[in-house]
């Protein structure tokens, strides 16, 4: 049995209402939503914004040092990684915290691993960087 589509309303069979647009003024509206994710993340989230600033140290950094493209390219995606991560993380905080503020042992657990991500992602930052500059 094919799984079902996501795209349709389960009652109607019809596609869902809060489909878009297609074509440029789908990607003008999910540039807009972008955008909006973005501030939302910098305005409310302390984490983010630690870590907006220390990759506008490190960027700069990266693309300074001795190193070749492919080697400058590890050493700048690796920081933003950390930043895909914690929107990633941030996510999922709000979107457990919406369902309920309670304490419970599996948002406790859904956001404890999006922090060991969060984690993962900023120690991979000194590893690629290690690499890239020892080799």
């Amino acid at each position: 049995m094919a799984a079902p589509d996501p795209t349709l309303d389960s009652r109607s069979g019809t596609e869902s209402p809060h489909k878009g647009k297609t074509g440029l003024a789908r990607i003008w509206r999910a540039l807009h939503y972008s955008l909006a994710g973005l501030i939302a993340a910098f305005r409310h989230e302390d984490a983010f914004r630690q870590e907006v600033l220390l990759a506008l140290v490190l960027i700069p950094v990266a693309l300074a040092v001795p190193a070749t493209g492919v080697g400058k390219a590890l050493m700048v995606g690796s920081v933003i990684l950390v930043l895909i991560v914690e929107l990633l993380n941030s996510a999922v905080e709000a979107a457990v915290d919406r369902i309920s503020l309670d304490n419970h042992r599996l948002a406790k657990r859904a956001k404890d691993i999006g922090s060991a991500a969060v984690f993962l992602s900023l120690v991979n930052v000194p590893i690629v960087w290690l690499l890239v500059l020892a080799f």
